[in-house]
């Protein structure tokens, strides 16, 4: 276990590390070289501190032998990608995502440490839940920005201005707040949480995100069947009321009415750009089957002019789906590396967190799980958006819980 109570200067620092996790969410706000900028604080940072203390126990974690595999992985994928400077930066970066894993895990042991930034971001993210429903309703954030200013129409940008990713960005928080919410209610005022859940599920739906608002919902509901302290009874009643209450919305929603049909037009027709952009992802992986074209080489894959005349390929950043762009730019050694992985950090843990009376670590999980979720599109994987919302969820499902936490195992 780590001791704390140590001198003032100690304090200070932990002080100093408590401003940097805490103002994490304001970091996406903000834009992509800031979250990217406090987190390489918090790890050069934390890097002279864990030093200091000489304190290196996490390294016969098993935990953080996968974590290193997967970035020994990523390294390698570099020098087989077909055009090396364009993924190696996103591959050698990867390492940041690691300490800041191990820095979750030692500062999240102390209660108050965590306490303290988790109620942080509770009034963040609960300004931004407000700041969607203000534009939802005004046609402009509490900023003056709004979809239409950014060319994206009647969507809603809130704070991100000139990108609709407020829904993600609020994917990405909603089930740790929920979960950490229940843990401190303890089945005493819970009507707060419950309205919360509403309030955030109403959010996500009302930005026009088609993918996040399923994932979200697919989400809660398998969240809320897994909580203990709740009757089946309400939470038959509490998700058919979020249903009934999300139908009646999509129906006098023009907007939303659109958006959300297209998705009924788009598996039955199969009429639509998602599916040429999987179909082009397919294509890349069948002439690239073993390795794939690298991280971050899928646009260079379909955008060469040289390949022009394979009419399957699609020019683009990314295939939109998570499936996708591991098979096209990693191919079958790459995509079972990183699935068994992931299998190995997160998904064999499934029995144990279904028995969990610990809901922060069951939101977390339940988050990742769902950003799996096939056929439905999704942000690339290894973005830097995407990618430390996974980590962050990650971290926080095993720093929440003493039996995982890397800085209290016994081995």
């Amino acid at each position: 276990m780590i001791n704390f109570k140590v001198s003032d200067s100690d304090k200070v620092i932990k002080n100093y590390f408590l401003f940097l996790f805490s103002i994490i969410p304001l970091t996406f706000i903000i834009g992509s070289a800031a979250s990217v900028l406090n987190i390489i604080l918090i790890d050069l940072s934390f890097i002279i501190y864990i030093i200091s203390k000489k304190n290196f126990s996490f390294l016969k974690s098993k935990t953080i032998f996968y974590l290193l595999a997967f970035y020994i992985y990523l390294i390698f994928n570099s020098f087989i990608s077909i055009e090396f400077n364009q993924g190696f930066l996103r591959n050698f970066g990867f390492i940041r995502f690691i300490i800041l894993f191990v820095a979750f895990n030692y500062f999240f042991i102390d209660k108050i440490f965590f306490h303290k930034v988790l109620k942080f971001w509770l009034i963040v993210i609960s300004i931004v839940l407000i700041d969607v429903f203000i534009e939802s309703f005004l046609g402009a954030n509490i900023l003056g920005y709004s979809g239409k200013k950014s060319g994206y129409g009647v969507r809603i940008v809130s704070f991100f201005k000139d990108e609709p990713i407020v829904g993600s960005f609020l994917s990405g928080f909603f089930l740790i707040l929920i979960g950490y919410l229940l843990n401190r209610l303890k089945n005493k005022n819970l009507f707060v949480a419950y309205i919360l859940i509403v309030l955030f599920l109403f959010a996500i739906l009302l930005t026009g995100e088609r993918s996040s608002t399923i994932k979200a919902f697919l989400g809660l509901g398998l969240f809320l069947f897994l909580i203990k302290s709740i009757s089946l009874k309400f939470k038959l009643i509490l998700t058919s009321s979020i249903i009934a209450l999300m139908l009646i919305t999509i129906t006098n929603s023009w907007f939303l009415k659109i958006r959300f049909s297209h998705i009924a037009y788009t598996f039955i027709k199969k009429d639509t750009i998602y599916f040429d952009l999987y179909s082009s992802g397919l294509h890349v992986f069948k002439n690239n089957k073993v390795f794939g074209v690298g991280n971050k080489n899928y646009r260079v894959e379909t955008c060469d002019e040289q390949k022009r005349e394979i009419k399957e390929y699609l020019c683009n950043t990314h295939p939109h789906q998570i499936y996708m762009e591991l098979l096209a730019e990693h191919g079958i050694f790459g995509t079972i590396a990183i699935i068994y992985i992931l299998f190995k950090l997160v998904f064999s843990k499934i029995i144990s967190v279904f028995k969990t009376t610990n809901y922060l670590k069951l939101g977390t999980f339940t988050y990742m799980l769902f950003l799996f979720t096939p056929l439905l599109p999704s942000g690339s994987f290894f973005n830097n958006f995407l990618l430390t919302l996974f980590i962050i969820n990650l971290s926080i499902f095993y720093a929440s819980d003493k039996e995982t936490n890397i800085f209290n195992q016994k081995k």
